[in-house]
C-alpha cells in the first residue's frame, strides 16, 4: 500500500473524484464533483483562505482511500476532510497514520474531522439511518466510517441531530408557538416570506446576521461578503418563498428561517435528468428540509415565533419535514418536539497530535 500526496496532476485529481462513485449508489453520493475539483485545483472562491494538502492511498493500482488536510493561518488545528475509504481496517489505519504524521510535521496540535476544507462547505460525520437516502444538505458517508475514526484515535468532540417531523394536520395547534408568534407581531415585528426579486438584498442582510450568529460554532472561519454571496447565490433557484421566513424589527433583519424542498442529492449532480427532477420536486415537494435558522441575540424568544410561522406554512400540506443539523445544547434541537418522529445523528471528532 502506498500514499501519494499530489498537487494538480490530472490523474490524481481524477482518481480522487472517482472513489465516491465506486463507494456509493447513485442516490447516495453527495459529493459535488465540480466543487471538489475546484478545491483540489485551488480555484474555488474559498481557496484563498486555507492550504489544502491532498492524499490518495493505493493498493497496487487501485485507489482504496483518500483524504485532504486543511490548515489555516494562525490556527494549529489540522482539519481532516474528503475522507473516503474502502471497508478495510488496514487501509483506514494507513490513511489515518499518514494524516497524523503529516499534521505532526506541520506542527499542528490536533486533528479535527471530518471537515471538507471549510465550515461553509461540509463537515460532520453521519452515524445512523443509512437505510434512508440523504436529504438535501446532509453530510452523508459510509456506515463504517465512525468505527474507522474511533479505532484510529479519534473521539467525539461535538454531537448533532436532525429531527424528522411528521406532517402537521389542519387541526394541529401548539399554543407555545402560536402565542409567541402573535406576541412578536403585536410588538411591531414583521415575519414575512421574501420576494425573490430582492434576493441580492436579502443575501446581503443575511451575511451580517448569519456570520455574527455562527461565529462561535466549531470549525467556523469568517469569509468576505463577496465569497458568501458566491456560495449562497445558487440557493435562489431551489428555495420556495412560502417556506422561507425573515423577521424584521424597525426595518432591520433580526431573524431568519431558510427551508428548501428535499431534492435528495440531485442538486450535487446537475445533469439533464437531475435538472428535470429538481424542477419537478420544486413544483411538487414531498418533504421540506429546514436548513438554517438564526435570531439576533437581542431578540430572545423570536425563534419560537419563526417556528410558529413555519408551522402555519406547513399546516395542512400533508408533508413531513426535517430540522437539520442542530448541535447539542442549542434550543433548536427541541423545537417541535411534539411532532418528532425520529432523529438523525452526526458527530465531529478530534484527535490530539502529540509533541
Amino acid at each position: 500500500m502506498r500514499c501519494i500526496r499530489f498537487e494538480k496532476e490530472k490523474k490524481y485529481v481524477e482518481d480522487f473524484l472517482s472513489l465516491p462513485k465506486r463507494l456509493y449508489a447513485a442516490d447516495r453520493n453527495t459529493e459535488d464533483p465540480k466543487q471538489t475539483k475546484q478545491l483540489l485545483l485551488g480555484t474555488h472562491p474559498l481557496s484563498k483562505y486555507f492550504t489544502l494538502d491532498k492524499f490518495l492511498a493505493y493498493d497496487g493500482e487501485t485507489v482504496v482511500g483518500r483524504f485532504a488536510i486543511t490548515t489555516y493561518p494562525q490556527d494549529d488545528t489540522a482539519y481532516l476532510g474528503f475522507y473516503e475509504c474502502v471497508h478495510n481496517d488496514r487501509a483506514a489505519k494507513f490513511l489515518f497514520d499518514t494524516a497524523y504524521s503529516f499534521a505532526k510535521s506541520r506542527g499542528c496540535s490536533r486533528l479535527v474531522g471530518p471537515v471538507d476544507a471549510s465550515f461553509w462547505i461540509k463537515y460532520r460525520l453521519k452515524t445512523n439511518f443509512f437505510n434512508i437516502p440523504p436529504y438535501t444538505g446532509e453530510p452523508y458517508n459510509q456506515s463504517w466510517y465512525l468505527k474507522q475514526f474511533t479505532d484510529n484515535g479519534f473521539s467525539v468532540w461535538h454531537h448533532y441531530t436532525s429531527n424528522m417531523y411528521r406532517p402537521i394536520e389542519e387541526s394541529y395547534t401548539n399554543e407555545k408557538y402560536s402565542d409567541r408568534l402573535q406576541k412578536f407581531l403585536q410588538e411591531g415585528y414583521e415575519i414575512i416570506s421574501p420576494d425573490m426579486n430582492d434576493y441580492a438584498q436579502i443575501i446581503d442582510e443575511l451575511y451580517g446576521l448569519l456570520t455574527e450568529l455562527y461565529k462561535d460554532f466549531p470549525t467556523y472561519k469568517p469569509i468576505e461578503k463577496a465569497d458568501f454571496v458566491s456560495m449562497f447565490s445558487s440557493y435562489k433557484t431551489i428555495m420556495l418563498p412560502q417556506m422561507v421566513k425573515l423577521a424584521y424589527y424597525k426595518g432591520k433583519m433580526v431573524g431568519f428561517f431558510l427551508s428548501v424542498p428535499n431534492f435528495g442529492n440531485a442538486v450535487y449532480h446537475l445533469n439533464p435528468l437531475n435538472i428535470v427532477k429538481i424542477l419537478r420536486t420544486k413544483a411538487d415537494p414531498q418533504e421540506y428540509v429546514m436548513l438554517y435558522m438564526g435570531v439576533d441575540q437581542a431578540h430572545k424568544g423570536l425563534g419560537k415565533a419563526l417556528v410558529g410561522s413555519i408551522m402555519d406554512a406547513l399546516r395542512g400540506t400533508g408533508l413531513p419535514s426535517i430540522g437539520a443539523l442542530a448541535r447539542d445544547g442549542k434550543v433548536t434541537q427541541n423545537y417541535g418536539d411534539d411532532l418528532l418522529e425520529a432523529k438523525y445523528e452526526y458527530v465531529l471528532l478530534e484527535r490530539a497530535v502529540e509533541g
